[in-house]
Order: structure tokens, then sequence, then C-alpha cells
């Protein structure tokens, strides 16, 4: 196992330069990680069954997260006052992972796929975001989608209403470690997960230029789940809790696979479903990850020291390993609220998009057309 970087990186900049990201500061390749992955990876350090969490895992009931239907109704004006005044007072920011290429829908950068009443998913979002006023926007993208996306929103004159940012890029490895190339011979690259989100967003300067302009709050949701909107109850709760994580859940149904509140050694984190250990009784996880936080603005600039997980890929029929780093993680090093919202009906906000036939179920329903078409 060795990597001849002058060749690799010849080749990562020939690839990003196709994909209009040339010469970009947060695409620069991590040499000291990657081979110490690999070396992890070669010597079986690092595997699936290392990702699995050590010591005593039990799941966390409906004691332990607060069901926001069932908040007495004074309470929840109370947290809808309370949630309006942050925003009006710009203390909210809204952000969205626009990282996906949507692969079952043709190929294109998800975000800028059409998905309602001839809006795409990025002009919803910024919809929804922007209905209780100028409220901060920002977009990260990877190397795959950010030249794409630039473009449209240059297309439809909404450059200045945006602040875009990239997350970083790295290069898959295959189960024995050694750098992974596609039938041409050229390194495979991918963007590694939505644990980058803190990094690049300090990174990029926007974090402190958020501070600058005085907010505290960041929403984050991913790009393709249209019932996470910017929601004044929430933001609220968020703030009388007083933690620096809120967490949505769904309620789960049959076949969930994903993230869940669980105790680790006695204390409540936010575990992906991966990480539980073998024999571990998912079934008995009353909550399911939406991926839908609020964030304080200071646990993103906290630079906590986010683990690097292994994953498995089917890529051109071959096994690849991608590292990747989980922003829940952060539950670890805070503690969160975490909230079950309604997950479907015409208040639902948990909606994810993964295939062509998830968005013509959602078009299908009258009711959540007119509610994302009416913005």
């Amino acid at each position: 196992m060795s990597f001849d970087w002058k060749t690799i990186e010849a080749d990562v900049d020939e690839q990003l330069a196709q994909a209009g990201v040339a010469g970009h500061p947060a695409l620069a390749l991590d040499r000291p990680r990657i081979e110490a992955h690999a070396r992890a990876i070669a010597t079986g350090a690092l595997s699936k069954a290392a990702n699995a969490v050590s010591g005593r895992v039990e799941a966390a009931g409906p004691e332990h997260v607060e069901v926001l239907e069932r908040l007495p109704a004074r309470e929840l004006a109370e947290l809808e006052r309370a949630g309006r005044d942050a925003i009006a007072r710009g203390r909210v920011a809204v952000a969205v992972l626009n990282g996906g290429m949507a692969t079952r829908f043709g190929g294109d950068v998800k975000g800028i796929v059409e998905a309602i009443a001839g809006r795409t998913f990025l002009e919803i979002k910024l919809a929804q975001a922007r209905r209780l006023g100028p409220v901060p926007f920002l977009i990260m993208n990877s190397f795959a989608t950010h030249s794409r996306s630039l473009e449209f929103l240059a297309r439809h004159g909404l450059t200045r209403d945006v602040d875009v940012f990239l997350q970083g890029v790295s290069l898959r490895l295959t189960p024995s470690g050694d750098a992974m190339q596609d039938e041409e011979g050229r390194v495979s690259l991918y963007a590694p997960g939505h644990g980058d989100f803190p990094e690049a967003l300090v990174g990029s300067g926007l974090a402190a230029r958020l501070a600058e302009r005085g907010v505290e709050q960041v929403v984050l949701s991913n790009i393709d789940n249209l019932g996470a909107e910017l929601d004044p109850v929430l933001i609220g709760l968020h703030l009388a809790r007083g933690r620096a994580l809120t967490a949505e859940l769904a309620a789960t149904v049959p076949g969930d696979v994903g993230g869940a509140p669980a105790f680790v050694n006695g204390r409540l984190e936010m575990i992906e479903g991966f990480r539980f250990p073998t024999g571990f009784d998912a079934t008995r996880l009353p909550f399911l990850a939406t991926n839908t936080f609020v964030f304080s603005r200071r646990l993103l600039e906290a630079g906590h020291p986010l683990s690097w997980f292994y994953v498995e890929k089917n890529v051109e029929g071959r096994a690849a390993v991608q590292m990747e780093r989980l922003v829940n993680e952060l539950s670890r090093f805070a503690e969160a609220t975490y909230v079950a919202t309604p997950r479907g009906g015409p208040s639902g906000r948990f909606f994810p998009i993964k295939t062509r036939e998830d968005l013509e179920r959602l078009r299908a329903d009258a009711a959540l057309v007119r509610r994302f078409a009416e913005l």
C-alpha cells in the first residue's frame, strides 16, 4: 500500500477542473489522514465491525423525548412568540445539505431537480426560509454539485439571496486500503458526509460572518426533505430548553433504517443505525432521526473532533470504502433536546425524497402539493 501523491493530485486536479471547482481551498486532500485511514483499513483496525458503539447501549424511551403535539396549547403559543421574535431579530439562519447527486433521478444535482409545481427543491427550501423575513440561507455543496448549483442560482437571479460554501473531498479506498481507481485508471472521489458541515462552515468564513450579523442559531436539514421548514415553535423550544442542540425525530414505522437517540454507558446521544452493536434490537427504537437540527452557532464553531466511520459502497460493481463523518455526533459533546414532530400528514415534517417513486407519492398528495406550492 503506497500513494503516489504527485500522480494522484494531478488526477484530482483534472477531475475538479472538469467539475468546475479547480483550486478551491476547501478541496485540498488531507494526505496524512487518508494514509492513516488506509493503513488502519489494511490492518483491519477500521472496518464495519469497528464502527459499533462500545459499552452498554440502551434504547431511549418516549419519556426521554418531547412530543411537540402533546405540549399544552398555551406553551406552544409562547414558544411560537419567542421563536418569531428570534427570527425577526436576525438570530436564526437556515442551512441545507446539497451535496447529493440525484443518481435515481437521472444524475442531476438533487437540489435543482423539479419537485413541486415547477419549482426545484432548492427554490422551495429558500421560499420556506424567507416566509418570516430575510433569514440568512446557507447551502453546503460538494465538489460534484457546486458548479451546477451556482449556475442555477445565477440563472434564476438568486445569487445574492444565499451563501454557498463547499464541503471537503477525499479518495475512495479499496477494502485492502489502496486508492480506488475507475475503469479508466482515475482515482475515485467522494464527499465525506454531512459531518463536514461544522468544519466547512467555519473554514469558509461563514460562521464568523454569521456572528457579525448576530446569528446565534442555525437550522440544518437535507435539501430533499421539504417537510423540514423553518418553524418558530421549534426555534422557541430550542431557546426555552437552553441546550446547544435540538434534534428532530419521527415515530418509527416498520422498515425504518437510520439513527436514533440511545443511551451509551448511561449518556443519551444520537447513534447512527450502522453503529448499533450486533444483537441490538432496533425494533425497540420508538423514534427515528430525521437529520433536521437546530444548532447553537457556538457549538458548530467549537471544533469538536467528530469520528471517522468506515462505510462500504458499491461503485461500478466493486466494493469501495468511504470514511465519513456524521453531524449528529455533535450530541457526544453537548446535551441535546430530542423532539418528536409529526411525520406525515398536512403538517408533517419528514418527507425524504430518495427515489422517483417517493417524489411521485408526494405529488399525489393534494394537501402537500398546496403546502409546498403556495409559498
